[in-house]
């Protein structure tokens, strides 16, 4: 079996996959100050909830967007499961071709997206993952990572209005089926969730003509949305056609595949090491 980890900045979502099948999936918060074995205890009770031994692993892999807590997962792979996990970074093959100026830059949750919904969907895509950070991603039918837009998320721009003003109260990110409102907190609710939709809707639209100026194709752009509120936000919009909130984890899936480790590699565990420390050499 695989275990992936996709460490976001504010959940961690973690999956199991048996013969390239996902099989059971959790999701947790994020903590950066969470030690090794904190992260090995809570992984050892979900799978003991769900019944799955943690003696049929076989590998590990990694990708996140949260550096702080790399180095603590891939010490709880060694320590627990006695494997080097993969983490997604420069050198793993993907199949992309990344147009972006610097490639290192991009993140590698959107690499990962890119990835699973070409291989799933094909292309041309645009990618919309909504969490902490809203991300819009193209990619063409010939597998190039194109570019895109990064916003702020929903939640952030919620507790930016809570932070940023005197008297504004945290509110709870929930549709409140009108845009003129007749209370504080149902006009927060408005803004912020109708105002995300239309910033969604409108990015995609600009997104989808330049895809299709740069990067012509007989088949029609199709937009794939994923990400904690990603339901929430197609629930008012016309222009996302499917929504794969599973999307990232079964992208780590396949590039595990295209980056499986020989049998004597598994057999000589070891942590990976930085980029940091691989440029420094």
């Amino acid at each position: 079996m695989l275990l992936a980890f996709d460490v976001g900045n504010t959940n961690i979502v973690m999956g199991v996959f048996s013969d390239g099948n996902l099989i059971q999936n959790w999701r947790m918060e994020t903590q950066n100050n969470k030690s090794a074995d904190e992260y090995g205890m809570v992984v050892n009770q979900l799978f003991g909830y769900e019944g799955i031994n943690t003696k049929d692993v076989k590998d590990v892999i990694i990708s996140t967007v949260v550096p702080s807590t790399l180095y603590t997962l891939q010490h709880m792979s060694m320590k627990y499961f006695n494997r080097r996990a993969l983490v997604i970074g420069p050198g793993i093959r993907t199949g992309l071709v990344v147009k972006y100026d610097n490639p290192k830059q991009v993140g590698a949750d959107r690499i990962v997206n890119a990835v699973a919904a070409l291989s799933k969907y094909g292309g041309p895509l645009v990618i919309v993952d909504l969490g902490t950070a809203t991300t819009f991603c193209a990619v063409s039918e010939k597998w190039e990572y194109l570019g895109g837009s990064i916003a702020p998320g929903l939640k952030i721009s919620s507790d930016a209005l809570f932070e940023k003003t005197a008297k504004l109260p945290r509110v709870e990110l929930d549709e409140p089926g009108r845009v003129i409102c007749r209370s504080t907190i149902e006009s927060m609710q408005s803004g912020l969730v109708y105002g995300h939709m239309g910033m969604v809707d409108n990015i995609v639209r600009r997104m989808k003509k330049e895809l299709a100026e740069y990067a012509p194709s007989v088949r029609p752009v199709r937009v794939i949305a994923t990400g904690g509120i990603a339901t929430m936000i197609n629930n008012g919009v016309d222009c996302i056609d499917i929504v794969d909130k599973l999307l990232t984890l079964e992208g780590l899936s396949i590039i595990y595949e295209r980056n499986r480790p020989t049998r004597d590699e598994r057999a000589r565990p070891r942590l990976a090491r930085f980029p940091a420390d691989e440029e420094a050499l």
